[in-house]
């Protein structure tokens, strides 16, 4: 983009508050200085300012994915995909053809066993012989477990390690077969981010709340990271939102933490875990797996442990947080929540704005205390398109009964609850108008949201959730920051997500701003994506000659 003279953007659609029938946009620089109709627009055109010919094109606010792991991402990108096979034998086969153009340790990642017929991962013998004896770490979908090859567990020694079962590993093996087998050097680690960064622009984003922790990645992964990211590069790429999921239990450990990386962080919030993943029976429940009855899961933090770090980052005013899934994970925060409020005070902890990760269980009297704490939910609607259906891997871990009350999108804000949302990538792929779509038509019609209150969960609430500054981050309205991005679309409606009223609406009098028809047809395309008035992203035929 051509920074020198004012872009003029017209004859599409530009999804503004301010104007819901506008179909023109003027940027500034870094703002935006008006949004109108294409007659207003003849007004504004002339030799001083740059014009874009949308040619039916939408314009509308940059998405925020509201939790991703950036280099996991870029590593994925390159891995071997094992997301699509639907069947061992299909993994196995996939992995026999990797390995043998392949030298070093092999990675894979997106494998889910309850979708295919054997419901069961591979041994480490099996993969032993699909890959001559190659080492192998294929993660599985939600990264909280893995399949390695025996010649890598012999090498690191897992077998000795707490969660060996076989080749599948979990918890200690896991993490230390996931640490030994991605020791980067520096140009590896950047490369990995730069493509996910890219890989983002592309995709819409125009920033990622990256969810850093020391379990996952040393602390020169986020150093390095934050040395790539923002549209002041001479490489411009998405803005990264860092936090840091350290467990702190002092004041005096709250500010140290924080002045790292620069004075950057959001906060100390994201993959702090409070228990895992359903995938990997790790979620803490308050009753057993229907598929493993002698297992509730695992907790990984105390209750001490949950309120200290509460407790003490509410009285810095310091954003808190944890990765948390299973309704007796929830549990335990809501109790450190009282006792945070009670020891520092109410406000204290409404006014740190803390946020909880995923959330996948919780019932009314849960949902009534996030509201009541002031507690943020950063969720994953795809999580519910992949895995809530009948039948699908909730049904099959906690039955067709309790799998029926997770994700309870509509719960949430119904009852107050600010909600952002992402896609926990690489766990799910950058994908904001399937996510969108994932909220329309969530396996419980109960819970089902429009696909206005899922767009703004995906922007303008993810800025409010990393708690930026200015309050019109999100939204195409003058004055606001010119973060926004092109979209080729078939068709604009207003759509609801309630049944009892018409669903798809294309009548302006609504008053209500056009998003993407997300029912039928081809899915929107980026044709370009802008931070702050800089071009993060622009497909080949875009601008149209």
């Amino acid at each position: 983009m051509d920074k020198l003279l004012p872009v003029l953007y017209r004859n599409g659609s530009v999804y503004s508050a301010a104007d819901p029938f506008a179909t023109a946009m003027l940027v500034d620089g870094d703002t935006v200085a008006w949004v109108g109709t294409e007659h207003a627009a003849e007004n504004l055109a002339g030799p001083g300012v740059r014009s874009v010919d949308l040619a039916g094109a939408l314009v509308a606010p940059g998405f925020v994915d509201s939790h991703i792991h950036t280099t996991e991402t870029g590593l994925a990108l390159s891995a071997v995909d094992l997301s699509t096979c639907a069947s061992l034998q299909q993994l196995l086969e996939r992995v026999e053809a990797a390995a043998a153009a392949h030298d070093g340790v092999l990675h894979g990642h997106g494998w889910d066993e309850s979708r295919w017929p054997e419901k069961r991962p591979p041994t480490a013998a099996e993969l032993d012989r699909a890959s001559g004896g190659r080492s192998l770490y294929l993660a599985r979908a939600d990264v909280h477990s893995a399949a390695v090859s025996g010649t890598l567990a012999v090498a690191l020694g897992l077998a000795e390690l707490e969660g060996w079962n076989d080749g599948f590993v979990v918890r200690k093996a896991n993490t230390h077969a996931r640490t030994a087998s991605r020791q980067f050097n520096e140009s590896h680690r950047s490369g990995y981010q730069r493509a996910a960064l890219a890989h983002a622009a592309s995709r819409g984003f125009v920033a990622v709340a990256e969810m850093a922790a020391p379990h996952i990645a040393p602390a020169e992964d986020l150093e390095g990271l934050l040395q790539l990211d923002g549209p002041h590069r001479a490489s411009p790429l998405p803005e990264v939102i860092p936090y840091w999921a350290q467990n702190v239990t002092t004041r005096q450990e709250v500010r140290q933490t924080m002045s790292r990386f620069g004075g950057r962080l959001a906060g100390l919030a994201g993959d702090l875990n409070v228990d895992g993943s359903l995938g990997s029976r790790t979620a803490l429940l308050r009753e057993p797996y229907a598929d493993a009855p002698s297992s509730a899961g695992q907790a990984f933090l105390t209750p001490d442990a949950i309120a200290a770090h509460l407790s003490a980052s509410s009285a810095e005013g310091v954003q808190a947080g944890f990765h948390v899934i299973g309704d007796a994970g929830l549990d335990l925060v809501v109790d450190a929540l009282e006792r945070a409020a009670r020891e520092v005070g109410l406000e204290a902890v409404r006014r740190s704005r803390h946020r909880l990760e995923h959330v996948e269980f919780a019932d009314e009297a849960t949902i009534g205390s996030l509201s009541h704490f002031g507690v943020t939910v950063s969720a994953q609607p795809a999580f519910d398109a992949l895995w809530g259906a009948p039948g699908a891997m909730y049904s099959q871990r906690v039955g067709a009964h309790r799998a029926a009350s997770m994700n309870r999108f509509g719960s949430l804000l119904a009852a107050g609850v600010p909600v952002a949302m992402g896609s926990d990538s690489p766990v799910t792929p950058m994908d904001p108008w399937a996510s969108v779509r994932s909220c329309l038509s969530h396996s419980n019609p109960a819970e089902r949201i429009s696909a206005r209150a899922a767009f703004i969960a995906h922007t303008r609430a993810g800025w409010r959730a990393a708690g930026a500054q200015n309050p019109l981050l999100g939204q195409l309205v003058p004055g606001a920051p010119a973060s926004y991005a092109v979209w080729e679309v078939e068709a604009l409606m207003v759509q609801s997500a309630d049944d009892r009223v018409q669903s798809w609406s294309t009548d302006p009098r609504a008053g209500t701003p056009l998003l993407p028809a997300l029912d039928a047809g081809a899915a929107p395309r980026c044709l370009e994506t802008v931070h702050y008035g800089v071009s993060l992203y622009a497909a080949e035929d875009f601008p149209p000659n």
